[in-house]
């Protein structure tokens, strides 16, 4: 019988998957975060006022059961983001307010620790997780809630040869606007989502120099549109070529959102259903086009995005870093633009890693998950997009078994789940793993 589960990871889903063991009267919980505040990890806690949330109000609510509850919290608070895309920093609020209140009520039931884990223990009677300042918390069941893994360097860059002045390796570092004047280059590795968080942060900051944004097919993320599309009322059905059809078909007859937003609720099936080849090719061939129509930008961004273009201010090249040579004077980025044999070469003041998070757990320097890895308790899944786990979200050992002590939630749950990144879909699995923790399989709300 699991009485307590510690929770490593305070971010979204460490905290909703906390507040969810309490709102099924399951065990009482530990929660385990290694910043100051409990409830917003980097999404929520490193944004800057003019960051949007990439979904609507009505559909972040934090309780499946309840999918009014964050614009009746928002009504209270903030009436004038009701119906539309709410600053990313006022839902971190919102995540607090529901912890807090969620501790308050808890009668000690809900612990919060403030620390780094950087070990776990597994054995037949319970876990052990040890906190970097030599401390330990005893469980019945730990799940990881650890978040996106920090991007990886890039080849063709060498940090120890351009320092952090000239390379930021975290886009959400405090300082990464400090310094440059308004006749420098920085260029933003990638194209995606965080890109544009950084593209605005610098503008936001002042910088009126030049952001040159380079990824492999300079693909930029799409806005949304004035309503969400009705979902399919069936799972599509034939291969993932036949699939594809369907969808551009769908496209053709009622736009490309339309076509998106109508597989939805079939997205996590479509994927488990999904051959591993057949993953694969997704995501060497689709991928990129498949994140920028499903993971849009708020209307407000997008227009900040194109008035920035406009105005030169930022210019989005399709290619390949190949090297980066640092001299007393500075920096010159070589690259080889998309279709372009000769390649080319660009004076740039600062490089800012918007790659995107780390998959591949095999390449982690947190101490935590590489002990982990190293001793066989976790597993990358196979396509090496983050740790396996099983339909339930039960963490696979090296041999491929399961203890039933030990879950994974979130990002890092990806290559089983796939649509695993966004409030919908963490605060579903969470919603799921509580009950199962709690023994509370008779509560309703799947689904919604």
């Amino acid at each position: 019988m699991v009485r307590h589960v510690a929770i490593i990871g305070g971010g979204f889903a460490g905290a909703l998957m906390a507040v969810n063991l309490l709102r099924h009267d399951g065990p009482t919980a530990t929660l385990i975060e290694r910043r100051s505040q409990a409830g917003l990890g980097v999404a929520y806690s490193a944004a800057h006022p003019d960051h949007r949330l990439n979904v609507r109000a009505g559909n972040m609510s934090a309780l499946p059961d309840d999918p009014g509850h964050f614009e009746r919290w928002l009504a209270d608070r903030h009436p004038a983001h009701v119906g539309g895309f709410a600053p990313r920093l006022i839902y971190g609020d919102y995540l607090t307010d529901l912890l807090s209140a969620t501790a308050a009520r808890s009668n000690g039931r809900l612990r919060i620790v403030r620390g780094d884990a950087v070990d776990l223990a597994l054995s037949d009677a319970g876990t052990t997780v040890t906190l970097d300042d030599g401390s330990r918390i005893a469980a019945d069941a730990v799940v990881l809630a650890t978040g996106n893994l920090p991007p990886h360097t890039p080849p063709g860059i060498d940090p120890a040869l351009l320092g952090p002045d000239r390379y930021a390796a975290d886009p959400w570092a405090a300082d990464v606007a400090d310094g440059l004047r308004d006749d420098d280059t920085v260029l933003l590795l990638g194209g995606g989502l965080t890109m544009v968080d950084v593209a605005l942060l610098l503008d936001a900051r002042g910088f009126r120099g030049r952001m040159l944004a380079l990824s492999r097919r300079g693909l930029l993320p799409r806005a949304h549109g004035d309503a969400p599309a009705a979902p399919l009322a069936e799972r599509p059905q034939g291969s993932p070529a036949n699939l594809l059809r369907q969808v551009r078909a769908r496209a053709a007859q009622t736009g490309w959102r339309s076509a998106v937003d109508a597989l939805r609720p079939h997205t996590q099936s479509l994927w488990r259903g999904a051959e591993a080849p057949d993953r694969a090719r997704f995501l060497r061939h689709l991928r990129p086009w498949w994140d920028v129509h499903r993971h849009r930008l708020a209307p407000q961004v997008a227009d900040r995005v194109a008035a920035l273009r406009a105005a030169g201010g930022l210019r989005i090249v399709a290619g390949k870093l190949e090297q980066v040579l640092s001299g007393p004077a500075g920096m010159t980025l070589r690259y080889r633009p998309r279709g372009d044999t000769a390649g080319a070469t660009l004076p740039v003041r600062r490089i800012v890693n918007c790659t995107g998070p780390l998959g591949d757990i095999r390449r982690t320097s947190e101490p935590l998950l590489r002990g982990m890895l190293d001793r066989g308790l976790i597993r990358p899944d196979p396509l090496q997009i983050g740790i396996d786990v099983d339909p339930q979200s039960a963490v696979l050992d090296r041999d491929g078994a399961t203890s039933g002590r030990l879950f994974a939630i979130g990002p890092m749950t990806r290559g089983t789940f796939w649509e695993i990144v966004a409030v919908p879909d963490i605060r579903q699995q969470t919603w799921s793993v509580a009950r199962r923790l709690s023994n509370a399989m008779w509560v309703g709300g799947e689904g919604l």
